[in-house]
């Protein structure tokens, strides 16, 4: 198929050819962890090699959501997956499958015609547990073996382990579900993210002297433990500023339900409405709660003000 000039392509299976040559990633990489950081580190420098394009297969759907039926929360969106693939290991391309179409493809074919015949495959770089095709019978010897006999290369990498425990998407979802997020983004290899374009939210920030911005997780995404949290935010124009976030349903105002991401940008002046930020979880600071007041409120965030500078000015001294 025609390759397309953005980080994220939507292919559907076929049998165009492919001219152009291809190192490829295999794997959800959900949270883009450090442990796939080794497989897309291998294809950054095998397609250096090979004067091919660094990229990355993943698919639409979790594949454990998918197999079982139950819904597994996902770190990151698909745009923040593409996103730190891109900024962090120099992929190019991200090609997206439909994982309920590759569920029922012979793990052969997903070989030679799929990843070979249209992704113009020269190289393939798996993890130690990829599996993939009809019943997930493809497997990485499969996958080692097929590749040798058609003359492309493959890596198979082995288990990455970080204090004897093995870097995982499970492990990272239960620190940021549990708040723990500096140990989150130890095992991530870089801060956890959230982009967004900012929305109206009740201004009240405002009122209070303390001008927030206001981000939502999207469907599917899993919300860290509400509270308080030390973040730095990322404008379009490349600059960024440490910011306050609580995530939650800020009881003292009476939320309701509804989950709200709300960012105290510290030192900083203008309306982002409508533009899209990144943002950066680095410390949970407190959990959330009601207060008494609205003053009580706002005492406690210029609190966590100074916390959260006194946090970037220790962090950027080490």
């Amino acid at each position: 198929m025609r390759s397309e000039p953005a980080d994220i392509c939507n292919r559907n299976e076929g049998t165009t050819l492919n001219d152009t040559k291809r190192v490829i990633a295999l794997g959800f990489f959900d949270g883009v962890h450090t442990g796939h950081g080794a497989l897309l580190s291998r294809v950054r420098e095998k397609a250096a090699a090979l004067e091919a394009v660094p990229t990355a297969f993943t698919f639409d759907a979790h594949p454990g959501s998918r197999i079982t039926g139950a819904v597994t929360p996902l770190i990151n969106s698909a745009a923040d997956r593409a996103d730190l693939m891109r900024r962090l290991y120099g992929i190019r391309e991200i090609i997206v499958a439909h994982f309920d179409s590759m569920m029922r493809m012979p793990w052969e074919d997903f070989i030679t015609e799929y990843l070979v015949k249209e992704q113009g495959a020269v190289h393939v770089v798996a993890g130690h547990d990829f599996h993939f095709g009809y019943k997930g019978e493809g497997n990485p010897r499969r996958l080692a073996e097929k590749c040798a006999a058609l003359g492309v290369g493959c890596d198979i990498i082995p288990k990455i382990e970080k204090e004897g425990i093995t870097i995982s998407s499970t492990y990272i979802r239960t620190l940021i579900a549990q708040g723990e997020m500096e140990r989150a983004d130890a095992f991530l290899g870089h801060p956890h993210v959230l982009t967004d374009r900012v929305a109206h939210g009740k201004k009240l920030g405002s009122t209070l002297g303390f001008p927030t911005v206001n981000l939502h997780f999207p469907p599917g995404v899993l919300v860290p433990a509400y509270g308080v949290y030390a973040t730095r935010v990322w404008f379009e124009n490349g600059d960024s500023r440490p910011a306050v976030t609580n995530i939650g349903m800020r009881p003292t105002v009476d939320d309701g339900d509804s989950v709200s991401v709300e960012g105290y940008i510290l030192d900083f002046q203008g309306d982002l409405y409508g533009q899209t930020i990144r943002m950066e979880f680095f410390r949970r600071l407190r959990g959330e709660r009601k207060f008494p007041s609205l003053d009580a409120l706002r005492e406690e965030v210029m609190r966590n003000a100074q916390q959260t500078r006194d946090y970037f000015a220790a962090f950027k001294a080490q």
